[in-house]
């Protein structure tokens, strides 16, 4: 299958999964989740979903651990919204930590940036 195809099951897998976990997910687990990116395999048989959670790590593991129990349930709607696909792939979800990463290294730049203001750095051309 061409990598533009499997790029557009992906996109479409991830908008419906963020608009079930949104609206539709009952369970009180399940906090503020994103789904941030989908990557389907080549034969269309395993999805790996990374889904960004926001809160502390209790209620990250909580959140999680709802849509591992509802998984099901989101490989259901997925099948429903999209009709058209003879297999559904089975859905690998994975917390995706990498805003926290991002995060982190905002806030050494920073730091760095207010070190360099309090102590500038001395050049022996100068």
């Amino acid at each position: 299958m061409s990598k533009q195809r499997l790029q557009q099951v992906a996109d479409r897998i991830q908008q419906v999964l963020g608009d079930v976990i949104q609206s539709e997910i009952k369970d009180p687990r399940v906090g503020f989740a994103t789904v941030m990116s989908v990557e389907v395999s080549a034969d269309l048989q395993h999805a790996t979903v990374r889904i960004s959670v926001m809160g502390d790590d209790a209620a990250r593991a909580d959140t999680m651990a709802g849509l591992h129990r509802a998984r099901s349930f989101l490989r259901r709607r997925v099948a429903d919204e999209m009709r058209h696909m003879r297999f559904v792939p089975e859905l690998h979800l994975m917390l995706d930590t990498s805003l926290d990463y991002s995060i982190r290294i905002d806030k050494v730049l920073r730091d760095v940036e207010e070190e360099r203001k309090v102590n500038p750095p001395h050049f022996e051309d100068e």
